[in-house]
């Protein structure tokens, strides 16, 4: 089969796939390059003229960090509603009986076609994964499995998948091991470049030579940390079937990271359920989602746009906009509300696990790499309606500048005027008032760490036996580290990520470790 055979036409254009500007070239490398500079640089210019602006002009400083509190308080509070109504509807999805549900349609004749990338990921991770899958109500012969392992990760890596198919091959229709070649020209190591490979190999040896249609298969791909709930299939169903385009559609449930939550100290518990909290947000603004880390979507939708990206970093959201371009703006993202668990990043040491918070953060936030290929191409193909490109365009642009200002302005540069100001302003009642107000709007804004604290309680798996109920009280106080955890673990990692795109210093995928107690 000829390379582009299958593609939509958009998707055959040279530039489709477009990882950074320096694989371009004449005017459109320029466009591009530009487009990289873009968000870093306004995030920059943001944060150095509040403080220039503090500096010489001290009234007009303090009363734009006056206004931009009050927005805090409204868009905290704007955030704080959707969370609480996608928590009712997570858990009125968790007590509902799929698989009755999906009894009136007729689906005996789809394939979940389930991809697990790993790199060296320790046996217990990727054992549970696999047990989950054998444990969800669905009929295991339409479940094929696909353990994507890598060259680079060396026999071991491939020992133990020999070992897991061993053990939980006969449970599945297919059980098949991939191994991804290493250092392949114009490849970014990671999951993406693997998984390309292996739902190629899937392609050819499981459903060409079983002659399973496309459009009859849904691909699932999972981190290898992915625990599934047992009605995820039947959920999924429900939604591939309801869905108003269901082969234009991804669907993606909510990643709750809590596999080791337990275990985990406060800083990485606090990160990784405010990571849940932001999906669970999204999953009720479905006009700003993107795919993320573990989703669904048909073999037929991935076929056309060539699957996923080799080239760059953030290959999970970067698919959607792959489809979205491709199908001219006619692709959507279904959220399920339904979740599936996955790790807290957790090391052996309280540093260990700081760095790699701060690691895995920098490269999820390096996913402002999308917008410069989104303004591209929406540059490009005109026959993405005017509107929707207007909207999303600034969507995307507010939310990468509100990722790493607004908690930087809030809870550090907003007292600027204060130490930054002349003596003139010192003088005035504003001076004074300046910091009551900016801690009272702040004040109220915690309001929202109030439900997050309710919210996260009961999303807790069962307590282990050896640890102490009072832990319950330390569970619900952690959430006075937001501000620290919003700076160190957002704010700087997404300036850090920006910079990097701004410079053209551009980012490799850095694989999270997976450890647990």
């Amino acid at each position: 089969m000829k390379e582009n055979e299958g593609l939509l036409p958009y998707a055959t254009r040279p530039d489709f796939k477009v990882g950074r500007a320096t694989e371009l070239t004449g005017k459109q490398r320029r466009l591009y390059r530009a487009l990289e500079i873009f968000p870093g640089a306004f995030s920059w210019i943001t944060l150095i003229g509040v403080i220039l602006l503090s500096n010489y002009a001290p009234f007009i400083a303090a009363y734009f960090i006056i206004a931009f509190a009050i927005y805090w308080v409204l868009k905290t509070a704007f955030l704080t509603y959707h969370l609480r109504h996608n928590w009712r509807r997570l858990r009125h999805h968790l007590s509902l009986d799929w698989g009755h549900l999906i009894e009136r349609f007729s689906y005996d004749h789809i394939y979940h076609l389930v991809v697990l990338p790993f790199y060296n990921e320790p046996e217990d991770i990727i054992d549970a994964t696999l047990r989950s899958l054998s444990e969800v109500s669905y009929d295991k012969k339409n479940i094929l499995v696909v353990l994507a392992t890598e060259e680079r990760a060396g026999e071991s890596a491939k020992a133990l998948a020999e070992k897991m198919k061993e053990r939980w091959g006969g449970t599945f229709g297919s059980f098949l091991i991939t191994t991804h070649p290493a250092d392949i020209v114009g490849e970014v190591a990671g999951k993406g470049s693997n998984a390309t490979y292996a739902i190629k190999q899937a392609k050819e040896l499981l459903l060409d030579s079983h002659g399973i249609r496309y459009n009859h298969t849904l691909v699932s791909i999972f981190d290898i940390d992915t625990v599934l709930y047992r009605d995820y299939f039947n959920c999924l169903i429900w939604h591939f079937m309801t869905a108003k385009r269901p082969l234009k559609t991804s669907f993606q449930p909510v990643p709750i990271f809590n596999n080791n939550i337990w275990e985990a100290p406060a800083i990485a518990r606090v990160v990784a359920m405010s990571s849940t909290f932001w999906e669970m947000v999204q999953q009720e603004r479905p006009e700003r989602m993107a795919t993320f880390s573990s989703h669904s979507v048909s073999f037929e939708a991935l076929r056309e746009v060539g699957y996923w990206q080799s080239n760059m970093v953030s290959e999970d959201s970067r698919i959607f906009w792959n489809l979205y371009i491709a199908n001219n703006g006619e692709y959507d993202v279904v959220p399920m509300s339904y979740p599936v668990s996955m790790d807290a990043n957790v090391t052996t040491t309280l540093w260990g696990t700081v760095k790699n918070i701060y690691r895995q953060h920098r490269r999820w936030t390096y996913g402002v790499e999308n917008f410069p290929y989104v303004m591209y191409h929406f540059i490009q193909n005109k026959k993405i309606p005017l509107r929707k490109r207007i909207i999303i365009i600034f969507q995307q642009a507010e939310g990468y500048w509100s990722l790493v200002t607004n908690p930087i302005m809030l809870f550090i540069l907003g007292w600027a005027p204060i130490f930054l100001g002349t003596q003139e302003f010192h003088q005035t009642v504003l001076s004074y008032q300046l910091p009551l107000m900016v801690r009272d709007l702040l004040i109220f804004a915690m309001f929202g760490l109030v439900v997050s604290s309710v919210i996260s309680l009961t999303m807790l798996p069962p307590r282990p036996k050896e640890k102490s109920r009072l832990r319950y009280i330390v569970l619900a106080v952690q959430w006075v580290l937001v501000p620290i955890t919003m700076i160190i673990f957002s704010a700087i990692p997404g300036l850090d990520a920006q910079t990097r795109l701004m410079l053209g210093k551009y980012m490799g995928f850095w694989v999270t470790p997976k450890t647990r107690s």
